[in-house]
């Protein structure tokens, strides 16, 4: 039994709990009831719950929750079409989130990955410079997955505030790095309309 201001009031029993925390206007309340004893505590329960409720509002303001944005394509996608959603694509990597890319194959388009596998491939090449392959492509079901993370920023942007820095020119693109053994999560959400 712990009392109301913290001191352990030692093993007692049920009713003299109850006495002593009606006597000092607080609850009884069971803090660990797989302890042999059970260990009780007299508190202000309603005070209790704020405090708790406003630790749990703090940490998760403390998470950095990172969105996932989605474009889905398919291997008949033209490049004009493409373009835009690459163009939506690398927005949403330089404001942190991360991009699944998906391609959805339509009866015997299915027959042809290697086809998806090129549009990811030029995808993932388009925005090498803002992101990295963190789920390299692979089949889903009747879908074609890759999904891209924002690249480490090195330094500050030369690019004024409010501008968005223009991209590195290459003079020879090259083939983003794949690895082999990656691990693939789910992330919830974010799976249908929800675009800005």
């Amino acid at each position: 039994m712990i009392g109301p201001t913290g001191e352990n009031l030692g093993v007692i029993s049920v009713q003299e709990a109850i006495r002593i925390a009606r006597d000092a206007d607080k609850e009884l309340v069971e803090v660990s009831p797989n302890a042999s004893p059970p260990v009780c505590r007299i508190l202000d329960f309603g005070k209790f719950l704020y405090e708790r409720a406003k630790k749990e509002k703090e940490a998760k303001k403390a998470q950095k929750v990172i969105e996932v944005k989605e474009i889905r394509l398919r291997p008949k996608t033209t490049d004009h079409h493409r373009s835009f959603k690459v163009r939506d694509a690398r927005r949403w990597l330089l404001d942190g989130m991360k991009v699944k890319v998906r391609i959805r194959f339509r009866g015997r388009e299915i027959t042809y990955p290697e086809i998806a596998r090129g549009e990811l491939q030029e995808v993932a090449t388009e925005l090498a410079d803002v992101a990295v392959v963190e789920v390299t492509p692979d089949m889903e079901g009747k879908t074609m997955l890759m999904v891209l993370a924002p690249a480490r920023k090195s330094g500050k942007s030369s690019a004024p505030s409010g501008e968005k820095p223009a991209p590195k020119k290459e003079a020879k693109k090259s083939e983003p790095k794949v690895e082999e053994n990656v691990e693939v999560v789910k992330y919830e959400g974010d799976d249908d309309d929800d675009e800005e």
